[in-house]
């Protein structure tokens, strides 16, 4: 069984966890309706849910079974890092899950629409 996902930070092409989608499907560039927001976790960015949100954008792919279950692995999900879940993404693109950040973000920068902001590259 495959999934869709929309990765916004350290899985997307040219950025350090982007191996992890190597046998993975690219399915191209996508954005979120506007419910939700980026802040800057360090090495790496957390998507919430925000009652001023933003439309982020990322990019989307079709991945297996095993490779969700790697990605859950990365992102942290068994230690509650983050929670994979739908997200709502603009028409026409299909439905999709993301990882939502689900420690706090008091005091973390805001990256506007897309992480990192303004800056490119590997880490």
């Amino acid at each position: 069984m495959s999934q869709i996902v929309f990765v916004y930070g350290s899985l997307k092409r040219g950025w350090a966890l982007h191996h992890l989608l190597q046998s993975s499907q690219f399915l191209g560039p996508a954005s979120t309706q506007p419910l939700y927001r980026l802040f800057d976790l360090g090495r790496y960015p957390g998507l919430v849910e925000w009652p001023s949100g933003l439309s982020i954008t990322g990019e989307l792919y079709q991945v297996d079974a095993d490779c969700l279950a790697v990605l859950d692995d990365a992102e942290g999900v068994a230690e509650g890092y983050y929670a994979r879940r739908e997200i709502r993404l603009l028409p026409p693109a299909p439905p999709a899950h993301a990882w939502f950040w689900l420690g706090p973000v008091t005091g973390c920068p805001d990256c506007g629409d897309r992480w990192p902001r303004n800056t490119g590259g590997s880490f």
